[in-house]
């Protein structure tokens, strides 16, 4: 196995071109575990840590342009209020020793269903800045997952960062796993209000091939808003609309059986974290803070 080192962002896309199948490495978090298990021998390994720009974040009027390798510790302490989602599954990603590491671009590269960082991502709307030395381009995030550890990245690209529109309304997440740390999800779930759209926008994980939204639970959500007045309002839920989407929710999951839990269970925990995660959201945008008995 070959190590490439360069030493700033072009001379990473330079070698990224001469050598399309080299796995980059940050955090490390994910590549090493496969490598040091044997399931994965790349022929080249590309380190990007002498890559300082991909450790800075800019925050803008409007969105938050996150560098790769913003590692987990740093979401959490300085973006709690621009990207609350993120920071909340932030928050639930391994060890403090992992989230000193690990970042959402390795999340992105990784691409599997289970990674922490998509369901947030997918409900906040975020766009991938994709780079190679033939130029740049912005990936929805809705379009970057390809298949299951596959996203849309071409051979020769590398994610510089992620753009993630700064939060105009509450957000939230919510994952089940076997133990509180070093925990892969059995599933996870993120939700996003957005006021200044009246949308609705959501994020599933760990519950299909690759990370989806709950795009039937957001239309219907998004015409009961609508129709109800409710953005307006801002009156409490009815239980009957809550349990309609927390049933569709979970109707947009395709998981499987596996050590960490059944097909069955998954869809269940879906459709519960949905009704929880909308009564914590919709209380928070109604500025009382506390769970609605509708959506409990």
């Amino acid at each position: 196995m070959d190590f490439l080192r360069p030493a700033d962002w072009e001379e990473a896309l330079a070698a990224k071109a001469a050598h399309p199948t080299a796995v980059p490495i940050a955090g490390g978090t994910d590549v090493m575990v496969e490598i040091n298990f044997d399931h994965r021998r790349p022929e080249h390994l590309m380190d990007l840590n002498r890559v300082d720009e991909l450790s800075e974040w800019e925050v803008g009027e409007e969105t938050v342009r996150l560098g790769a390798s913003v590692p987990y510790s740093r979401i959490m302490e300085h973006l709690r209020d621009e990207l609350p989602g993120l920071a909340l599954a932030a928050h639930t990603v391994a060890s403090p020793q992992i989230r000193n590491r690990g970042g959402v671009g390795g999340n992105l590269g990784t691409a599997s269903p289970a990674g922490d960082a998509h369901p947030a991502l997918l409900a906040a709307g975020a766009e991938v800045e994709a780079a190679s030395v033939r130029g740049t381009r912005m990936i929805p995030i809705d379009a970057f997952y390809t298949g299951v550890k596959r996203n849309a990245l071409a051979p020769d690209e590398l994610i510089r960062a992620v753009h993630v529109k700064r939060a105009d309304g509450p957000q939230q997440y919510s994952k089940v796993g076997t133990r509180n740390a070093v925990v892969i999800a059995v599933c996870a779930f993120g939700l996003a209000l957005h006021p200044g759209t009246r949308t609705v926008r959501t994020g599933i994980g760990s519950a299909a091939p690759t990370p989806v939204r709950a795009k039937a639970a957001e239309e219907f959500l998004n015409a009961a808003l609508d129709e109800g007045g409710f953005w307006d309002s801002r009156t409490p839920l009815t239980p009957s609309l809550v349990r309609r989407f927390a049933d569709l929710a979970a109707g947009a999951c395709n998981p499987i059986d596996d050590v960490r839990g059944t097909a069955r269970y998954r869809r269940h925990a879906v459709g519960v974290m949905a009704r929880r995660t909308l009564g914590w959201t919709w209380d928070s945008y109604r500025g009382d803070g506390r769970s609605s008995e509708g959506a409990a």
